[in-house]
């Protein structure tokens, strides 16, 4: 697979990554033997970032992701976030940030940690203090590189000026465009872009159900885009794609990341799943070429993104 170079900082990663969410969490009740057999393969189809988390399972995630990759830890980038608390809440205070390493070091039975990310905003700790805190840990030798999630413009020029940014992680996909209004800023800072939930949280993958259908662990029972009125705009546009892709010789879910990587060369789609067929599926759209008439075909499906919002009322992260 075609590498790709995230920043300017020296973090090369395939084309396309692996996000481990879904393994143990988000998605209904998961199977880690899958999970990691899923991981594996997509190492074997070329695969190098694996995306996981300490808040995916409070350290179930981590877990899996450490022993899946261990037999080829030196082979990969693991990327992992601190930020977020069991309660629901932030918690970004440098003590803490140590603290959540520490225990992701151990977890990840690894003795350094790839990208590092602040999860989300902790509206109580200067993103300076948070930039401070991570330099530490890279020049200790922990930490080799810096990543924001959810973040605007203001934000990462503040942390950059502290430490290297790295990496924006921010959902990206052919549902889900805002994150467009950042391309100038992360141009001109030379910073990368992690493309998370790059299927539509499951939508783009051909296999989808109204929000009823889900049992209560399931975000997508909760989703915007899975209520009456956004849910069936939605399917209509993924049956139009579906459609598209029939003519092409490939999946939805091939499409939509080959519709990502087109989009810029700084830009690494990270799709999750539990299954090792779909894991090399999924690799399998890094070699996939659309013309210009596909991205025209494409766009007029979805000319804006999907319908409904991302996150319900009240949940949506604010980009300061």
């Amino acid at each position: 697979m075609k590498q790709r170079t995230l920043g300017e900082t020296g973090l090369t990663t395939s084309a396309l990554g692996f996000g481990a969410m879904g393994i143990t969490s988000s998605y209904g009740e998961g199977d880690e033997g899958q999970g990691i057999a899923a991981i594996r393969q997509a190492h074997d189809d070329g695969v190098t970032l694996f995306d996981t988390a300490e808040s995916y399972g409070w350290g179930a995630n981590e877990t899996v992701v450490g022993r899946a990759v261990k037999s080829f830890r030196d082979e990969v980038v693991i990327a992992t976030k601190f930020g977020l608390t069991p309660e629901g809440g932030v918690d970004s205070r440098p003590d803490r940030i140590r603290d959540v390493v520490e225990q992701s070091l151990r977890r990840l039975d690894v003795d350094h940690i790839d990208v590092l990310y602040q999860h989300r905003i902790d509206p109580e700790v200067p993103i300076e203090d948070v930039a401070g805190a991570v330099k530490q840990l890279v020049e200790a030798g922990t930490v080799r590189w810096f990543g924001l999630s959810e973040v605007g413009a203001t934000t990462l020029r503040r942390a950059d000026a502290v430490h290297p940014v790295s990496v924006l992680q921010t959902e990206y996909s052919l549902f889900e465009r805002d994150v467009e209004s950042l391309f100038p800023t992360l141009n001109e800072l030379g910073i990368g872009l992690v493309a998370y939930s790059p299927l539509g949280r499951g939508f783009l993958t051909g296999s989808v159900k109204p929000a009823s259908g889900y049992d209560e662990s399931d975000y997508r029972r909760r989703d915007p885009r899975w209520q009456p009125g956004a849910f069936e705009q939605n399917l209509a546009a993924a049956r139009d794609l579906a459609s598209f892709a029939e003519s092409r010789g490939a999946t939805v879910a091939q499409v939509a990341l080959a519709w990502l990587l087109t989009r810029g060369d700084h830009i690494v789609p990270i799709p999750g799943t539990r299954s090792p067929k779909r894991a090399s599926e999924n690799a399998a759209a890094a070699s996939m070429i659309l013309t210009d008439a596909d991205l025209a075909r494409l766009e007029l499906i979805l000319p804006g993104g999907g319908f409904g919002s991302r996150y319900p009322e009240g949940h949506l992260p604010v980009w300061e």
